[in-house]
C-alpha cells in the first residue's frame, strides 16, 4: 500500500505539470487580448492630454478675465473736462497755482492713457485666446 500513495502523488504531479502549459497558453491569449486595449488606451491618453490642455487654456483664460475684471473694478474714469473743472476751482480758491494745476492735469491724463492702453492690450490678448479656443 505504501507503493500506491507515491504513484498517486506522481500521477497528480504529472497532471499538474500538464495543466500548467494550458494555463501558459491561456495566459498568452489573455496578454494578446490585452495588447489591443493598450493601443486604444494610447488614443484615450492623447485625448486626455488634449482635454487637459484645453482645461489649462480655459483656466488661464478665466484667470486673465478675472484679472481684467479686477482692474476695471479698481479703476475710476473721469473725463478731462471734469478734471479741468475741479482743478480750475482749486486755482480760483488759491489752493494751487495755475502751473501746478496744468502739471497735475497732464500727469493724470498721462497715467490714465497708460492704464487704458494696458487694459485694452489685455482685452485684445483675451480675445485672441478665446478665438484660438473656438473650433
Amino acid at each position: 500500500m505504501a507503493d500506491e500513495k507515491p504513484k498517486k502523488a506522481a500521477a497528480s504531479k504529472s497532471k499538474k505539470a500538464k495543466a500548467k502549459p494550458k494555463k501558459a497558453a491561456a495566459g498568452k491569449a489573455k496578454k494578446a487580448a490585452k495588447a489591443k486595449p493598450k493601443a486604444a488606451g494610447k488614443k484615450s491618453t492623447a485625448t486626455k492630454a488634449k482635454a487637459a490642455s484645453s482645461k489649462s487654456k480655459s483656466a488661464a483664460l478665466d484667470k486673465s478675465i478675472s484679472q481684467l475684471k479686477d482692474s476695471l473694478e479698481h479703476s475710476v474714469t473721469l473725463s478731462r473736462d471734469r478734471i479741468q473743472e475741479v482743478v480750475d476751482d482749486a486755482v480760483k480758491r488759491g489752493r494751487m497755482t495755475h502751473g501746478d494745476a496744468e502739471k497735475m492735469i497732464g500727469e493724470l491724463l498721462k497715467r490714465g492713457r497708460k492704464q487704458t492702453d494696458a487694459l485694452l492690450s489685455e482685452l485684445e490678448k483675451l480675445v485672441r485666446q478665446a478665438r484660438r479656443k473656438l473650433p
